[in-house]
């Protein structure tokens, strides 16, 4: 597999991003704690299927520039970055495929900029009106974004016994050796949490619009931070077509660890929804 890894200029940032493939154009946004690293056992299929993939380390991720601002990790600026980037690759429109808050991104660009983005493949987070309303079983899930909030406490949790946190929360993923690596550089462990604190009072307000392109909604069955309602209740928020599935066994890393499974949802839809 030929990746090419390049450094462009987008919005003051040095952002690092992974290019591979030819074909129509398709936008990878990673959430947290990960980088471009995250696709690396999907991309081979997407450039396989006639994708051109284009995946960067997100604002304060991987080896992109970290600001030190909270409000620097605002939607608007983390979505802004997107569009930039597909400007400056030449890209006009593309496919777009989220994880995590790289989903949440995603639900923001399909709302917001459906002339850049024909289709969009979420996975694991559903919109947030769906994750706000999804009930006590959700909110339960979600217990961690409460610590994430607190500047410093949250930080020293996190990094506690060598990100022991993170290990016990995922049972042990064998990616916590990237995410220790990545996240014990100076300054990157607040930037992954400062997505947290820059807009979770936003999301709480239901400032998401509705999305206005072809949605594919993948969810695990055993993802520790999301339940299935708050994919499936997505379709109350989608104006153009929804559709979703539940992937058996999964958790909430799929890309990783379930990607076969994800292709073969995912490949088929892009495939008749994604013009480039």
């Amino acid at each position: 597999m030929d990746l090419k890894s390049r450094e462009l200029d987008i919005n003051g940032l040095a952002m690092h991003v992974v290019l591979a493939g030819t074909g129509t154009p398709l936008l990878l946004l990673h959430g947290f704690p990960d980088s471009a690293k995250l696709w690396r056992e999907m991309i081979p299929g997407l450039v396989a299927a006639g994708f051109q993939v284009i995946a960067p380390d997100q604002r304060g991720y991987g080896d992109t520039t970290a600001p030190a601002e909270t409000a620097a990790y605002s939607i608007e600026k983390i979505a802004a970055d997107a569009i930039a980037l597909l400007d400056a690759l030449g890209i006009k429109r593309a496919g777009l495929v989220g994880h995590d808050w790289g989903s949440v991104i995603g639900w923001w660009l399909a709302a917001r900029h459906p002339e850049r983005f024909s289709c969009f493949v979420a996975l694991s987070v559903g919109h947030p009106k769906a994750v706000a309303g999804a009930g006590w079983r959700q909110k339960l899930k979600s217990w961690y974004f409460l610590l994430f909030l607190l500047p410093g406490f949250g930080e020293a949790v996190v990094r506690a016994f060598n990100f022991a946190m993170l290990a016990w929360m995922t049972h042990g993923a064998p990616e916590i050796a990237n995410w220790r690596r990545d996240l014990s550089r100076p300054g990157r462990l607040t930037a992954g949490m400062n997505w947290y604190r820059a807009n979770l009072q936003s999301m709480a307000k239901g400032s998401f619009d509705n999305a206005r392109v072809p949605v594919l909604g993948l969810v695990g069955s055993a993802d520790v931070a999301l339940g299935i309602d708050q994919m499936t209740r997505s379709q109350d928020y989608a104006d153009a077509s929804f559709d979703s599935a539940v992937i058996a066994g999964a958790g909430h890393w799929m890309p990783l660890y379930s990607a076969p499974a994800l292709l073969e949802h995912a490949v088929p839809f892009l495939k008749g929804h994604c013009d480039g």
